[in-house]
């Protein structure tokens, strides 16, 4: 008995662990950087509410041709090395302006002060190409520096990496090679440390005792979310703006009469809505399956739906050419008949010329007939040859070509037929229709009238639909009376109920489909006439 429930609850353990296996992997998609395709590191919020890493995203605005001042958000240290006095020696000399030399500047018009924007002559408005949504979206002057971090994402995926173990172990940053394994992290120091590392860079006394040691990380942020404009911690939230704002934020002209509440109240209030938005989409499971059912159906079918669209094109156009083909034969053909026509005569033409050169059999025969001393036999050899010769000196005198060489009788004008084929394209369902009013009227009957709207695909048949609005209508949806595949372009409802008004629309439908309805009409049928009962 006992080994039978050790048993299940093993199996029930294993199931958990497999489904949380599965979820996590799943919720890695979550976790991924459009750009890079690895988990966020440093990820900033685009104003489009999409992440990215910040790398990738200095790296974006660099193939842009955006200057380091638009991808270059204010650096930290990475590790303990990484101070003040090791970085540019330009940084350690700076010092700030004196007063009177700041008053001079801001009366003169120059520098930034609340109501005045930076660079406001020539303002460059950096726009990030989102990868997400893939749109450009502006991230105004100060480009990335005016970012949030998401540090809640980061807690996320490093949340997943000790989950799933990604990377492994986490090693010390300042041991010499062989690195120990990581004990201890540190935010101030932005490193991770062995116990040993830990000590000597931190040694008793000094300021860097104080920092409180963390367990070990390979990012860093924050202990709370900074204002990027003036690096304070954050503490309420402009609905206007949709933006978190810290005090210095709440007393600039750019959020004056703004609706601004404290981060508590939109804290509260998200967390609320995004509670519920769970819940209900927890609680609706099946719907959820269901609708994942239908649309893989949507997908076979369209997938199905396209190998026919794409065979119907095939074969038509495969029409088109043989139709074109059988017409080109036949074209041929007849400029071959005309061809060989004009070739005959202009061969016919051409031997009698050449029967009239010296020397030739015409020319030879008449010339012995002539000599023929016999006159009765003279006349009746020479009066045919009389004509032969009449008709060649003739077409001698009036020489002329027996048919034209040029065949621009057989040219064709296929520009009507190039324009038809350039614009061959898919049906289009009709336009929605547009009633007229001035011919549609209610009395004892209902009369509609309608038509296309000018350039619209034609319609094959039409659907007509109405019902009435004075009445209550049952729990549902909305109930229409049809009248399908009306021909032309009127419908006349017969026995309307008097007294009551009655909404109707048409849509046209053809080959490609049904288009959209046109505007509802309302239309009010007169009262039933009242029958006055005489007394007997």
């Amino acid at each position: 008995m006992a080994e039978g429930e050790d048993m299940q609850t093993f199996t029930s353990i294993m199931d958990a662990l497999v489904r949380i296996s599965t979820s996590m992997k799943n919720m890695e998609r979550e976790l991924l950087c459009p750009v890079c395709q690895e988990m966020y590191k440093q990820p900033l919020v685009l104003p489009c509410a999409h992440n990215v890493c910040q790398a990738c995203a200095r790296e974006v605005l660099g193939q842009q041709g955006y200057g380091s001042h638009a991808g270059d958000p204010s650096s930290e240290p990475t590790s303990p090395a990484s101070t003040p006095s090791t970085r540019s020696p330009r940084l350690g000399r700076r010092t700030l302006p004196k007063a009177d030399r700041l008053d001079r500047l801001l009366k003169s018009g120059f520098g930034t002060y609340p109501g005045r924007k930076r660079g406001a002559l020539h303002p460059q408005i950096v726009t990030f190409p989102c990868p997400a949504c893939q749109g450009d979206v502006e991230l105004g002057e100060r480009g990335l520096n005016g970012l949030f971090r998401n540090l809640t994402l980061e807690r996320v995926v490093e949340r997943y990496r000790q989950s799933v173990s990604v990377g492994g172990a986490i090693l010390c940053q300042l041991c010499k090679p062989p690195p120990l394994e990581a004990t201890k992290g540190c935010t101030e120091c932005r490193a991770t440390f062995c116990n040993e590392c830990f000590k000597l860079y931190h040694p008793w006394g000094t300021q860097k005792a104080q920092h409180e040691p963390t367990l070990p990380t390979l990012t860093f942020r924050p202990k709370g979310l900074m204002c990027p404009d003036h690096k304070e911690e954050v503490s309420h939230y402009c609905k206007t703006c949709q933006r978190l704002v810290c005090q210095l934020c709440r007393v600039r002209r750019t959020h004056s009469g703004h609706k601004i509440t404290p981060v508590l109240s939109a804290y509260q209030a998200l967390k609320e809505k995004l509670t519920k938005s769970l819940t209900y989409i927890l609680g609706n499971q099946d719907t959820v399956q269901t609708q994942i059912c239908e649309l893989e159906e949507t997908v076979r079918h369209t997938e199905v739906s396209g190998q026919q669209a794409k065979e119907e094109v095939a074969q038509l156009v495969r029409g088109l050419g043989a139709v074109l083909e059988e017409k080109r034969a036949t074209l041929l053909q007849a400029i071959d008949e005309c061809q060989q026509e004009r070739l005959a005569r202009l061969g016919a033409q051409l031997q009698e010329h050449r029967s009239l050169l010296d020397g030739s059999g015409l020319v030879g025969y008449a010339q012995e007939v002539l000599k023929e001393t016999d006159q009765p036999c003279f006349v009746q050899a020479a009066k045919q040859l009389h004509h032969r010769i009449a008709r060649a000196t003739e077409a001698l005198q009036n020489f002329r070509p027996a048919t034209s060489s040029s065949f621009r009788h057989c040219q064709l004008d296929v520009g009507r037929e190039m324009k038809l084929l350039t614009e061959l394209s898919f049906l289009r369902v009709p336009e929605a229709p547009v009633i007229d009013t001035q011919r549609t009227f209610a009395y004892d009957q209902i009369f509609l009238c309608w038509r296309l709207p000018p350039h619209s695909p034609p319609a094959w048949h039409y659907t007509v639909e109405f019902r009435r609005t004075d009445v209550p209508n049952p729990p549902g949806p909305t109930r229409w009376q049809r009248r399908e595949e009306v021909r032309g372009t009127s419908a006349l409802l017969e026995n309307p109920d008097p007294g009551s008004v009655y909404v109707l629309r048409v849509r046209g439908c053809n080959k490609a489909g049904y288009g959209e309805y046109s505007e509802d009409v309302h239309l009010h049928t007169p009262p039933a006439p009242e029958i006055h009962s005489t007394a007997p």
